[in-house]
């Protein structure tokens, strides 16, 4: 990539984007910098936890009793049902230590301490395994890649406002260790399997540091930022691989081979073996039947695949095998059947599909397409057994990325219309055409589909932002009018008030009052002042009969009153025609008012014991430009048409254009009640289905919680807004059934783990 940026001294920066930033947000050299740190630390994230599940299962399958296989078993399940939740957990931590760069608090980011011997006592044992397990971590990326990062830290500091040392850069390894273990809190799992997952994270994720410090230290020399300060270079310009040199002495981190992974299989064997009586009865065979080779049968598959692609999901396999089975058993003269091995994978690929064909999570119109798989998985199973145990099996994460595509998607979509519907039904239908023996089609296809997939998020979460911002900004004003709303109903209601002056405050001052909040808050100046000149003029229409002050007050108050409310609807851009009117109107009554001080006093006399002196009225009117001396010389001693007054019963209520105020339900629901519970552990990215009217169905993301209103924003797969709930609203409707959560976890595994727990179930029965 190109570059116009200048050579620049070590002491100096170019100027247009590496000067400490004044506002505190990031240098512009850094933005590529963080982005393609979260790009790679995404990808590696990726890659752990598709290798996690064979790591754990060698663990389960090394296991010396059934309770610790089952720890093993347990902890595979709750690390693929957290698996997204960690990994954008992790990836939010490290882009807001980014954005905190130039804040104040950056000296304080977070920093794994060193464990002190003076403390060790105080620790519990699993907390100190864990510590000493991650300052191992630290150290060893700290003395292998010392040089690339003390330059990169040299970098930043010439960028940032304040320092950092090598501890807490943000691309640092304590700072990551401290991130993933932030995200990894909510994993329910013993302190051994913890060690596991660290390791894992040193072998998928800070073994990559190296790589990753060359070639940030790379960008900002290529942007300018001293780029006399040579650092090392990448290692290699080849493709990252995420299979790093092995960890001596650690069991379960050394490279998964065949013989490791082919041990998955065997122990679903050993469960199938055990049931198939039972679960799946066995055909009468002749003694003499000869068993079909592997090949034999992958022939047979792809006859079948070619010869109905489109029924494949109706296709019973096992039927249609058999019927291939007995014509080629006539045409030989002796009873042919399939293997033992093979049909053990038959029986285990027809469970997971019958699990997909049942899974509640997947829309029925995309089940069809997704079970016209079974063929070329039962084919990928049969010639590689790996693929019940390699969680990165490419056939796996095929299925597993169309599934979690899929989650958003609604039956009532226009499937001829709709990219993804038409891009699943593309993978389909390559696969039932052109997949015979190769599985290399699954690389192939898996690397376009997230391709493809990868462009569909970055449309949907830009306009999801979009969504969350406006919804912010629409709480935000809700909250203004709301507490305009307060203001003005503890100045009206219960008072008779002109009607002009009424029509003047709710219509027009309104928004006076509303814009003041929104720009300036509720402890400016302008909000106050705002609210005293709505106080000054309710008290200057109101009778003051008997109070020669009051009448004093009202002489001075005028002019200047009735310049704050000019300038006001100035500001507000309000109509100047309405404007005009609302002010002739103010005058009418105002010159009433003067009428009557002026009654008053003629009667009163000059003779009063309290009598106060009043100052000229022109020069106290005539500065607001609404009266002078003419027009109360002109005035009528007894006006013609008194003011129309009116009493505010009702409380005053704001509405934005379009806006209808919902009610909360009637039904409220306690504390302790389980709905509410459910919609507490929702979270931001959660997908529910929510049953409408008739059949119809909602599928929908939730984007946003709005801490200022209590609303949940929810959008569909596109990203657009399509409903919004309060708390109480939402827990009701999880009451009545109408909206259940839609699981997220990888397909393949639910499926995988439904099969196990199947079997076993049927063993103990």
């Amino acid at each position: 990539m190109q570059t116009d940026a200048k050579v620049v001294q070590l002491n100096s920066v170019a100027p247009d984007q590496s000067g400490p930033s004044v506002g505190g947000r990031l240098p512009v050299a850094l933005i590529p910098v963080r982005d393609k740190a979260v790009l790679q630390l995404k990808q590696s994230m990726q890659a752990l936890f598709d290798n996690a599940d064979d790591s754990l299962f060698q663990m389960a399958d090394r296991a010396s009793s059934n309770g610790e296989q089952n720890a093993f078993f347990e902890a595979m399940r709750d690390l693929r049902l957290k698996r997204k939740s960690i990994e954008s957990g992790f990836l939010e931590l490290v882009g807001g230590i980014f954005t905190a760069l130039n804040q104040v608090e950056i000296g304080k980011a977070p920093v794994l301490e060193s464990i002190s011997f003076a403390n060790l006592s105080l620790m519990n044992t699993d907390a100190l395994e864990e510590s000493v397990a991650v300052d191992a971590m630290v150290a060893k990326v700290m003395s292998q890649s010392s040089l690339a990062l003390g330059h990169l830290t040299i970098r930043l500091n010439a960028l940032i406002s304040k320092k950092l040392d090598e501890r807490s850069n943000p691309l640092g390894p304590a700072v990551l260790c401290e991130s993933f273990l932030s995200a990894c809190s909510s994993l329910g799992v013993e302190i051994r399997v913890k060690l596991i997952i660290f390791k894992l994270f040193e072998k998928y994720v800070l073994s990559q540091l190296d790589d990753l410090y060359a070639q940030a230290n790379q960008m900002l020399g290529a942007a300018g930022v001293l780029p006399d300060l040579k650092s090392a270079p990448p290692r290699s310009s080849t493709p990252r691989s995420h299979t790093p040199a092995k960890v001596q002495d650690e069991p379960f981190t050394e490279e998964v081979n065949e013989n490791a992974v082919q041990q998955a299989f065997s122990t679903l064997q050993n469960l199938l073996s055990e049931v198939r009586g039972s679960a799946f009865p066995q055909r009468a065979q002749p003694a003499d039947a000869l068993p079909i080779s592997s090949n034999d049968l992958m022939r047979l598959l792809s006859h079948l695949q070619k010869s109905a692609p489109q029924a494949a999901a109706e296709t019973d396999v096992r039927d249609n095998l058999d019927q291939l089975l007995t014509r080629a058993s006539a045409k030989s003269g002796r009873a042919r059947v399939v293997g033992q091995v093979d049909e053990d994978v038959i029986n285990l690929v027809s469970m997971l599909f019958e699990f997909i064909l049942d899974d509640r999570n997947l829309p029925d119109s995309l089940k069809a397409l997704i079970s016209r798989m079974q063929i070329p998985m039962l084919k990928v199973a049969v010639l590689d057994k790996t693929f019940f145990g390699r969680g990165s099996h490419p056939a796996r994460r095929l299925l597993n990325e169309i599934a979690s595509a899929s989650l958003g998607w609604a039956d009532q979509d226009d499937a001829k219309r709709d990219s993804l519907y038409v891009k699943i039904e593309q993978v389909v239908t390559r696969l039932l055409t052109e997949f015979v023996d190769d599985p290399a089609i699954f690389s192939d296809l898996l690397a376009d589909f997230i391709a493809f997939t990868g462009d569909e998020r970055k449309r949907s979460e830009r306009l999801e932002q979009r969504t969350r911002d406006a919804e912010e900004g629409r709480a935000k004003a809700e909250l203004a009018r709301l507490e305009v709303e307060q203001e003005l109903n503890a100045r009206l209601v219960g008072k008779t008030l002109p009607q002009v002056v009424v029509n003047l405050l709710q219509d027009a001052w309104s928004k006076v009052l509303l814009l003041n909040h929104l720009k300036h808050g509720v402890a400016s100046q302008q909000w106050h002042g705002a609210l005293a000149t709505m106080d000054d003029l309710i008290w200057s229409v109101e009778p003051h009969t008997g109070e020669p002050e009051a009448r004093l007050r009202l002489l001075q108050l005028v002019p200047n009153l009735l310049k704050n409310i000019r300038e006001g609807m100035a500001g507000a851009a309000l109509d100047p025609f309405a404007t005009g009117e609302y002010f002739a109107q103010l005058e009418a009554l105002h010159v009433q008012a003067f009428q009557r001080i002026k009654r008053e006093m003629s009667a009163a006399g000059a003779a009063s014991a309290g009598a106060v002196e009043l100052p000229d009225v022109a020069d106290s009117v005539s500065a607001g430009g609404a009266l002078d001396e003419s027009s109360l010389a002109d005035a009528p001693a007894e006006p013609a048409e008194p003011p129309v007054m009116v009493e505010v019963v009702e409380e005053i209520v704001l509405l934005a254009p379009g806006e209808v105020r919902c009610a909360e339900p009637e039904e409220m629901l306690g504390n302790d009640d389980e709905s509410l519970h459910k919609v507490d552990n929702l979270h931001v990215g959660s997908w529910v289905e929510l049953q409408e009217s008739g059949d119809q169905k909602l599928r929908c993301k939730l984007a946003a919680i709005l801490k200022q209103t209590g609303k949940y924003i929810f959008v569909n797969r596109t990203g657009m807004k399509v409903l919004e709930k309060s708390r109480m609203g939402l827990a009701v409707e999880f009451r009545r059934g109408a909206v259940r959560m839609l699981d997220d976890a990888l397909l393949f595994d639910r499926a995988l783990e439904s099969v196990i727990g199947n079997l076993r179930r049927l063993r103990k029965s």
